[in-house]
């Protein structure tokens, strides 16, 4: 499988919180899946980090590679895909994870309520 992790759930990942499901650590560990992490988390956890807002590693970059995940970076394509969504959600970071997920093929790994309005597959994590 090809899986998106969405912020929280990558952050959830590594700080190993029993808020991650028992079928998204399965996925998520599973050497034969690729993770993709994208830059638009990234974007969010500096964000959220420096408004204080939230706690998180500092070198993401370094341990992405350690995980042995993907770098997903943003495109163009992804910026217009983004921008021509529904206004279900209003989170520019989830709308630009859903956005990616749909040009990219891959599967979004999240428990965001407002995303499954959107036509983006998802992992089923219930």
């Amino acid at each position: 499988m090809r899986l998106l992790l969405d912020t929280h759930i990558f952050l959830w990942w590594l700080a190993d919180d029993p808020a991650l499901s028992a079928k998204a650590r399965e996925v998520i560990g599973n050497g034969n899946n690729m993770i993709y992490i994208s830059a638009a988390s990234v974007w969010e956890i500096s964000v959220k980090k420096s408004l204080g807002k939230l706690e998180a590693p500092e070198n993401i970059e370094t341990i992405v590679e350690q995980e042995r995940f993907q770098k997903l970076p943003i495109t163009l394509g992804h910026g217009e895909a983004a921008g021509q969504l529904p206004a279900h959600h209003r989170d520019p970071f989830d709308r630009m994870l859903i956005a990616q997920a749909r040009c990219e093929d891959l599967i979004l790994v999240t428990v965001d309520q407002d995303i499954p309005k959107y036509q983006v597959q998802l992992l089923p994590l219930g």
